[in-house]
């Protein structure tokens, strides 16, 4: 067997996310809110045999993935011996907006114009000044599930990282150029499943929300990706 599987999750929401305001690299952590959805999801990825979690060093991204590692269903179902840990990866973290960090969609539509237009117009050659490209960003995360796959093969394995991320992982799985317009779903603690070969990425499935299913409201879409 030569594949690893993956289950790439978004971390929960944060107050930036309702917010609308940009976090990039920016260490922001999970809200009440997303605190409950990395708590869903530890939940219902309980029973799923896990060889190894990854995850973002940003805590929101982190604390996601600890309550995924150390859910107490899974907890309850597992000897002590085969507790799960976290292990971070600057691989993982989201797409830097340099200066536009921090600021609202708002913000950046009024104060800076001419850069709204280009992330809109997704510009694979634009970066914010002193941030990543989007082609930056796509060699980065595809460098990362690489490394991190490869040493998991006939394994499955989970990465917690941003919209960003997950953007740049449905993509590689489905062949799509990064200019191409979204049309798929980027929500916060929501499971999705690829399959990694050494050809690359494929995808399984994608935008799992059913452990919200309790919630009168779903995760929130990342609208920047």
């Amino acid at each position: 067997m030569t594949s690893t599987r993956i289950l790439a999750i978004r971390h929960g929401e944060t107050t930036w996310n309702v917010d609308t305001r940009i976090q990039g690299q920016l260490d922001i952590d999970l809200n009440d809110t997303g605190r409950w959805q990395a708590q869903r999801v530890g939940h219902a990825l309980a029973q799923e045999p896990i060889a190894a979690v990854y995850s973002s060093d940003l805590k929101r991204a982190f604390d996601t993935a600890c309550a995924i590692a150390q859910s107490p269903t899974r907890l309850a179902l597992t000897s002590p011996h085969a507790l799960l840990k976290v292990t971070a990866h600057t691989g993982l973290r989201e797409r830097h907006f340099g200066h536009l960090q921090a600021q609202t969609w708002t913000q950046i539509e009024t104060g800076w114009p001419d850069d709204a237009k280009l992330w809109r117009s997704r510009d694979p050659h634009w970066s914010p000044e002193g941030g990543e490209s989007l082609l930056a960003l796509r060699a980065r995360i595809a460098q990362c599930v690489d490394e991190l796959a490869c040493q998991h093969v006939g394994e499955q394995i989970v990465l917690v990282a941003h919209g960003g991320v997950m953007d740049v992982l449905y993509r590689l799985a489905t062949n799509q150029d990064t200019q191409a317009p979204r049309t798929w779903h980027l929500g916060n603690a929501a499971i999705n499943r690829l399959l990694w070969t050494p050809q690359g990425l494929s995808l399984v499935g994608w935008g799992d929300v059913s452990h919200f299913d309790e919630s009168a409201t779903g995760p929130r879409d990342e609208t920047t990706a």
